[in-house]
């Protein structure tokens, strides 16, 4: 059971920050369409997700970068450094992933463009500095919480093994930095109306985004002939699928009423470890 609504008493140094190229060999994996437990409608939630991600982490660095000469700490100027090379190589691989799904006969183009216009070239430059860092901060939150479970579930293992292994060190990695964009809203502004504020855009934002994202890639499918109706029915009749839809549903309750504890910290949460042991098998820790 998630310990994410827990304080703990004293928190956890985090870890250094490295960045690892890693170059997954989705061209030469023969991925499936299908290559989340053969479910149109689960492998879309997982492509779903991934549209959002590059252009996301391009904003996550944009909200750190525009305090980054306020911050005089050297360990966590030293660790914001690590924090780009992280996003900015999880951006590319995704990116990269996306040859793949346009291969397989998915257009992707018409929903990124509308995505990216909308969030980031509409309401960024409309929403006040420290609002987009707290929505990072948050955004953080949840990508560490969704991280944490990638590495302690074994639902992945439905998934092909190409995408196990992009998405569980993409999780790894996001343990790894968690506290990076709090800790600099913390030095910069800290103020808890502004946190609660951040969160919430950052929930409407993600779950929004997401299921336009989700839609679009249905629709996909359909035009490519997928029999959404059975594709459907399965995934809502599945014991798994549901039990996996209600525990995630449970995670974010527990990531929301944690985040509004006003003592909060993202390392309240002790789960470093558990990044460093998968990181460790698969021989990337320190490189």
């Amino acid at each position: 059971m998630s310990t994410y609504t827990d304080a703990t008493v004293s928190r956890p140094s985090a870890p250094p920050i490295r960045v690892r190229a890693m170059g997954f060999p989705f061209q030469e994996a023969g991925i499936p369409r299908h290559w989340f437990y053969g479910s149109a409608h689960l492998t879309q939630l997982g492509n779903a997700l991934q549209l959002l991600f590059p252009a996301g982490e391009r904003f996550f660095i944009r909200s750190v970068k525009h305090y980054e000469k306020e911050i005089q700490d050297p360990e966590l100027r030293a660790r914001i450094r690590g924090f780009y090379g992280q996003e900015g190589r999880h951006g590319h691989e995704h990116d990269r992933f996306f040859r793949v799904l346009e291969e397989q006969g998915y257009e992707l183009g018409s929903f990124l463009s509308w995505y990216e216009e909308l969030a980031y070239a509409r309401l960024e430059p409309r929403t006040p500095p420290a609002l987009r860092l707290s929505i990072t901060a948050a955004l953080e939150h949840f990508t560490a919480m969704m991280g944490h479970n990638a590495l302690t579930s074994d639902f992945l293992d439905g998934a092909h093994p190409v995408i196990q292994d992009l998405m569980r060190w993409h999780a790894a990695e996001e343990i790894e930095h968690k506290s990076v964009a709090f800790d600099v809203f913390q030095e910069v502004d800290g103020r808890y109306l502004v946190r609660v504020a951040g969160l919430a855009l950052a929930l409407i934002a993600l779950t929004r985004f997401w299921a336009a994202a989700t839609k679009h890639l249905l629709a996909e499918e359909e035009r490519m002939g997928t029999d959404l109706e059975e594709s459907a029915r399965v995934f809502r009749s599945t014991p798994r699928f549901v039990e996996e839809g209600k525990r995630r549903r449970r995670m974010f309750r527990d990531a929301i009423v944690s985040y509004l504890r006003p003592s909060f910290h993202p390392s309240d949460e002790d789960d470093y470890g558990i990044a460093r042991d998968y990181l460790s098998r698969i021989g990337r820790l320190d490189a």
